[in-house]
């Protein structure tokens, strides 16, 4: 029998929280927004399951494209190519300059 192979595989260190972060985070961190042209860091949020990015792309450094519906494009390089990732608010992060 083949194993599942879900969207969370592998990710029982990458998407823990701290014991004293445990719980919803909140409720601003969804109210956040971003310009097109700034710069973000993407910190998944594990317990918020709705818009979350894929876990390779977890504490990436991008830039917001454009905003789509609640959610927002984030151009990221990956080695010397460009992917596009579309995230909601909640697991974005204004990256300090």
């Amino acid at each position: 029998m083949q194993r599942s192979r879900g969207f969370r595989t592998k990710t029982r260190q990458v998407l823990k929280k701290k014991p004293r972060a445990r719980g919803l985070s909140p409720i601003t961190r969804g109210f956040q927004t971003f310009e097109s042209g700034e710069k973000v860091n993407i910190k998944i949020d594990p317990s918020i399951h709705k818009g979350m990015p894929h876990s390779r792309f977890q504490g990436l450094t991008g830039v917001v494209i454009a905003p789509r519906g609640t959610a927002y494009e984030v151009r990221v390089m990956v080695g010397n190519k460009p992917k596009t990732v579309v995230s909601r608010p909640e697991h974005l992060v204004k990256a300090v300059e």
